[in-house]
């Protein structure tokens, strides 16, 4: 979302005859992860926050809210969809920031390399998050 939203105002700024530096012209892949990287730690942090003002604000307790989302009869393929879309941004956000650990040590950083963790990281959060929301 953020990505699309970054690509929108990049071509804003072709439009608007502004300077090259300041525009946007092609996303490539670390760009793209890096920014996917950035909103999900504030997804996460946001969803997190809610939780918890949510446990402290609103009455009842976890387990009647829990039975409520029982009675809703939900058919198995919605609920597995609903938490691979809450574990993808924590296991995403995870192995890209061991990703980033490397690049602190100083390994990985040619392009082709990083092309590859990307694409590598990319996979392992799918595969992980369907393998979470299995469970």
């Amino acid at each position: 979302m953020a990505a699309l939203l970054l690509r929108h105002i990049g071509r804003h700024c072709l439009r608007a005859h502004l300077s090259s530096q300041l525009c946007i012209r092609k996303w490539s892949l670390p760009m793209a992860m890096s920014v996917c990287h950035r909103g999900s730690g504030i997804a996460m942090s946001g969803g997190v926050s809610l939780f918890g003002l949510s446990a402290l604000l609103l009455p009842g307790n976890f387990e009647s809210y829990l039975m409520l989302v029982k009675s809703l009869c939900l058919g198995p393929a919605l609920i597995h969809a609903a938490k691979f879309v809450l574990v993808f941004p924590l296991m995403y956000h995870s192995l890209n920031g061991v990703r980033h650990l490397m690049w602190d040590l100083g390994k990985g950083l040619s392009i082709s390399q990083v092309q590859l963790s990307g694409v590598t990281v990319l996979v392992l959060a799918v595969l992980s998050s369907a393998g979470l929301a299995a469970i």
